[in-house]
């Protein structure tokens, strides 16, 4: 392993903050690979780049050797994270969980060491906890503490309605800290009550605590908002190269070294050498290709990176597959078939199911060629799946 002040400089590279980073300190001084812990619940069936700021992080202990623990909330999922939420969320079924996870899997290992990888589920530990044992752990807090949290608070005197079971997720959260025996947990800012209740339950339990150390949020093409599928700002790893090139080529200037620091894998010389070619007078269009390059060659391949560029912005002739063209599975979980609208919403080619509705009214939807409708539904097999002028996906149902 490096030493501990080489893996403290690659570790904070990017954090906003660690808590406590002497304890940190101590932990990699004893030379043991760490468990490293981080979470995502199945919430939605693919993922953006500012979803990977946090899966970078995790490549990174990877390769300082230690211990990767990828958490899929299978079970915080269905309560539904109240994070940054106004009102209660809907919570997910079992089987848009599962068939969410199942997505998740097959994404996340662009980036982590599938050999080096433990995937977790907390239904694992959670379903077993029982009534009684749920009933335990709620115990350990009390009403005055949830509503320190900030999203509560302001539900609360906004006179917003709150529901018991919203108080259950960060507990659960933490908890999960506690059945992983987890060294290191890692979050975005806005999960900080979360990860501070897994130290607490952690020393509860007679553990040592978790040190967090939290990732900012990234921002989205609009240079401001938090990078989200809703806000129409981000950028899909299942986006094809074309589209992938296009859309981080137009961003703003002002992006450029936020995205590097948190989405490249460049050490932090060669990032200050491009900051210094850029300051020399170098178009700063040549550095975001550089970046784009890195990141299709990340999630496409090589050869897709290399002629990215001739298929940005084209749109897609007919009977022709642009080079590239993304190859997805798609799980149909016990189904004999499903709908072409839940296809192109699962596969990214739709963002969100309200558009997908949309497209195919309007007859903005293709199957192998042919244009189909809402009621339409594709049995197990291969397909060509064109949604709109520009997105097209090989599918796989199985």
């Amino acid at each position: 392993m490096p030493s501990v002040d080489e893996s403290l400089a690659i570790i904070k590279r990017g954090a906003e903050e660690i808590l406590v980073e002497d304890e940190l300190i101590k932990k990699l001084a004893t030379g043991k690979p760490l468990r490293i812990k981080a979470g995502f619940d199945p919430t939605a069936p693919d993922l953006h780049l500012g979803h990977t700021v946090l899966i970078n992080k995790l490549r990174q202990f990877q390769d300082l050797g230690h211990e990767i623990l990828f958490l899929i909330g299978d079970f915080t999922g269905m309560i539904g994270d109240p994070t940054g939420k106004s009102a209660t969320r809907p919570p997910l079924t079992e089987a848009e969980v599962a068939a969410n996870a199942q997505t998740y899997q097959q994404q996340v290992f662009k980036i982590l060491d599938k050999a080096k990888t433990k995937i977790v589920f907390n239904s694992e530990w959670m379903s077993e906890m029982g009534a009684a044992g749920m009933i335990k752990l709620a115990g350990q807090q009390t009403v005055a503490r949830m509503l320190e949290r900030d999203d509560f608070k302001k539900r609360y005197k906004a006179e917003q309605s709150i529901s018991i079971h919203e108080f259950l997720y960060p507990l659960v959260q933490g908890y999960d800290s506690v059945a992983m025996e987890a060294d290191v947990e890692l979050g975005g800012t806005d999960q900080k009550f979360n990860l501070l209740m897994g130290r607490e339950l952690q020393k509860h339990y007679g553990q040592d605590p978790q040190t967090i150390i939290m990732m900012p949020l990234l921002e989205g093409l609009d240079g401001t908002n938090k990078m989200s599928k809703s806000l129409n700002n981000y950028i899909g790893i299942t986006d094809a190269p074309g589209e992938m090139f296009t859309k981080i080529v137009s961003m703003p200037d002002s992006l450029i070294w936020r995205y590097y620091e948190l989405l490249s894998f460049r050490s932090i010389a060669e990032i200050e050498a491009l900051k210094q070619e850029m300051q020399n007078g170098r178009n700063p269009k040549e550095i975001k290709i550089e970046l784009a390059k890195e990141l299709i060659a990340r999630f496409h391949g090589e050869e897709a990176a290399a002629t990215a560029d001739k298929s940005a912005g084209n749109i897609i002739k007919e009977g022709e597959l642009p080079e590239g063209t993304p190859e997805l599975d798609v799980e149909l979980m016990g189904q004999e078939d499903m709908p072409v609208s839940a296809i192109i919403n699962k596969t990214n080619l739709a963002q969100n199911s309200a558009q997908a509705k949309d497209m195919l009214t309007n007859g903005r939807v293709k199957v192998d060629w042919q244009v189909v409708d809402a009621k339409h539904r594709l049995s197990a097999g291969t397909y060509i799946v064109q949604a709109g002028k520009k997105k097209i996906a090989k599918v796989t149902l199985k």
